[in-house]
């Protein structure tokens, strides 16, 4: 058959024994045929045609050639930014050199600027007047242009992922409205930047479901509340409310907290714990409760190592149960662990080197403080010097 002109030819061929065909269901049409040697003619023939052309139609598009030469010249890493966002390549409308000369003016360097577009190329597509109301609404939380830079070099989504400038000016003025200070604002924009990408809506559900929380939980200061539980974890506004909902009700069921015990543990040192997904949570907790349970301690003390250091739930279960069996190894008593859980924060490279070099000066980590294998190296290091002093010990280079 022979389709109407610009939709190209198809010939169909059938066995010759087919001589009468009504309402083909291909076409959704009526239509009939009559046999004609191989060929079959069709007659008042209606139908909608194929979306896709013939031809040549089938063929990738073209990406922008003067786009990739001038994303080669800005030193670019062009395969890792055509993985991460494709489409940016076919555009027309790209704003590339603005871009660069924008950032150059608000004291990004060269190399900056190259990584921006690698890791978030839609950042090309932002026009110069919305980058300046963007960047001109940031400062009205930060002080310097430097730290916007630090801001993108580290989270380029953070202030490229939306051109709704409105949307970001009405999240500012909402946080502030519920009592956030610029000191909280700025807090927010350097450590969770995607709040600010949010929708109004989004934010607006998150606040009024935590000041839900802290009534339900008997607490008459939602405004405190929020802004507390905010300062410890800068992130949740970028969570959902049904994971916060499951990991409060988790913590709550399972080390049987009181209305006062739970809102102390989430405004405080369970704050950042929210964050995980309720099996993760789940699953790093019966770990830690299996771990500890085949080391002879009882529900009361793991418990309290738990909520001592709620930090601890982070660990994945194979880091978690290296670092207690390292440990152990060298001669730690559990009980010791228990008492000073933040010692796990510590790579497991570093408690041995640091154990190794205690023993070598003639700290008895048995009968000891063992705190000092989580300090800072710069307070670690004063340490050490002064045990070595004690022992009248040379210190290796």
């Amino acid at each position: 058959m022979s389709f109407p002109k610009g939709l190209g030819h198809l010939t169909i061929m059938v066995p010759r024994k087919l001589l009468y065909v009504r309402s083909n269901y291909l076409f959704g049409s009526r239509c009939w045929m009559i046999r004609f040697s191989t060929e079959i003619l069709f007659k008042s023939v209606s139908f909608r045609p194929f979306s896709k052309k013939c031809d040549n139609a089938d063929s990738e598009p073209l990406e922008n050639e003067e786009l990739l030469n001038n994303l080669l010249t800005m030193g670019v890493d062009v395969d890792m930014a055509r993985k991460r966002q494709p489409g940016v390549f076919n555009r027309t409308d790209t704003n590339e050199q603005d871009l660069q000369t924008f950032l150059l003016s608000k004291g990004a360097s060269k190399e900056v600027i190259a990584s921006i577009i690698s890791r978030y190329p839609r950042a090309m597509t932002r026009t110069p007047e919305s980058l300046s109301n963007r960047w001109d609404l940031w400062r009205r939380i930060v002080t310097s242009d430097l730290e916007i830079v630090n801001i993108l070099e580290r989270s380029p989504e953070s202030f490229f992922r939306s051109s709704d400038n409105l949307n970001l000016e009405n999240n500012i003025k909402f946080l502030y409205s519920v009592g956030l200070t610029h000191k909280d604002l700025c807090r927010l924009l350097t450590n969770a930047p995607r709040t600010f990408s949010n929708s109004l809506n989004l934010n607006k559900q998150m606040v009024e479901f935590l000041q839900e929380i802290c009534l339900s939980l008997g607490h008459n200061g939602p405004t405190d509340f929020v802004r507390k539980i905010i300062f410890k974890n800068p992130f949740i506004l970028i969570q959902s409310t049904k994971r916060i909902k499951a990991n409060i009700e988790f913590l709550q069921s399972t080390f049987c907290l009181t209305n006062e015990e739970l809102l102390s543990l989430i405004c405080g040192p369970g704050a950042k714990i929210l964050d995980l997904s309720s099996d993760c949570m789940r699953r790093s907790y019966r770990n830690i409760k299996d771990k500890l349970s085949s080391l002879g301690c009882t529900a009361k003390e793991i418990r309290k190592f738990v909520l001592s250091y709620p930090d601890m739930i982070f660990l994945g279960e194979k880091k978690f149960n290296d670092k207690i069996d390292c440990l152990i190894e060298e001669k730690v008593n559990i009980s010791q662990i228990i008492k000073h859980p933040r010692i796990l924060d510590s790579s497991i490279s570093t408690l041995k080197s640091r154990i190794k070099e205690l023993v070598n000066v003639g700290y008895d980590l048995s009968t000891s403080n063992i705190s000092l294998l989580s300090w800072s190296q710069k307070r670690y290091n004063a340490k050490l010097k002064k045990l070595c002093i004690e022992q009248n010990i040379v210190l290796e280079n």
